[in-house]
């Protein structure tokens, strides 16, 4: 069965992998939208960046909304020192001519699960959870509608990559985290544990480069940004996990956990807490995806975003 999409993200070069990967697998995905929130850069950018990889994807008849410019309570942050000052270091950035759509990202995505039968849209969110959580803010009982929601976000064993502690979606707006995790919903989780097992390298950039013409523009963005000299070779393919397990959810292995989001202490803002042993006593809340066919994924993004 298509799955019905809405996809919140911070294009962001992984999240340009993303939306391609879901753009060439139009059997098992049907993407509705995307709506930008600020996140790896700047609001302007990640909206300009959505448009632009639907462009050269050849389906600017995907909408793109524009929807929140800061996180719930903490400044913005952002991480250009991966992906460059544009979000999309590696490849030739440009202005659209796709326009951004008019309407708020967070009223698009409540009008369109209004509409919808309940149960029948899943949204994918790849990116800073505030667009999610000024939905249920607004609505509660409308984004109740939602048939899952499928996250890129947080990280247990794997530590952190922004800070010690926290993933970097969690940590540029914990408290947006925390609200989404407790919305009651089916969520479906990929932090760092998996995602630091999907890696691209040259073998991945060279494979691209000798596909499609989206494929070829989408290439350079595969090896990491080595201008600190980290001397790094591979660079996780993080967001197209989510689509990955929707397409093929059989190369994951996962488990209903509970998992807290650290909105207080400083040293530890925006930690995920993963209970995988049960030891709280809380109730599970995510299907926690912990382990992964790293080298199947990583053929499976490639080779359909290869084909486009």
């Amino acid at each position: 069965m298509t799955e019905q999409v809405i996809l919140d993200c911070d294009p962001g070069r992984d999240d340009a992998f993303a939306i391609a990967l879901a753009i060439a697998s139009p059997d098992e995905i049907n993407l509705l939208a995307i709506t930008a929130v600020v996140g790896n850069v700047e609001l302007s950018k990640t909206q300009r960046n959505a448009r632009m990889i639907c462009e050269i994807c050849s389906r600017s008849d995907i909408p793109v909304y524009g929807g929140a410019d800061k996180p719930l309570k903490r400044p913005p942050v952002h991480a250009a020192e991966h992906h460059g000052v544009t979000g999309l270091h590696g490849m030739e950035v440009f202005d659209p001519a796709q326009p951004l759509q008019s309407q708020f990202a967070v009223d698009y995505m409540l009008d369109t699960l209004a509409a919808a039968d309940a149960g029948t849209i899943t949204i994918v969110a790849i990116g800073p959870l505030t667009n999610l959580a000024l939905a249920m803010e607004k609505d509660a009982d409308t984004f109740a509608r939602a048939k899952q929601v499928v996250i890129m976000g947080g990280a247990g064993r794997a530590g952190g990559n922004i800070t010690p502690a926290a993933e970097f979606n969690f940590y540029a707006d914990p408290h947006a985290a925390a609200k989404v995790l407790a919305c009651g919903r089916p969520l479906v989780m990929f932090g760092l544990d998996v995602t630091h097992q999907v890696l691209g390298g040259q073998d991945e950039a060279d494979r691209l480069s000798h596909g499609g013409p989206a494929a070829n523009a989408l290439s350079g963005m595969v090896l990491p940004i080595n201008e600190n000299g980290t001397g790094k070779t591979h660079s996780p393919l993080h967001d197209p996990c989510t689509f990955a397990w929707l397409i093929s959810p059989n190369l994951f292995d996962a488990k209903m956990v509970n998992i807290e989001v650290e909105c207080d202490s400083e040293l530890t803002m925006g930690m995920s807490v993963v209970d995988m042993r049960g030891s709280s006593g809380r109730a599970p809340n995510v299907l926690w995806a912990h382990d992964v066919d790293g080298p199947a994924v990583v053929d499976l993004i490639i080779r359909r975003i290869a084909a486009i």
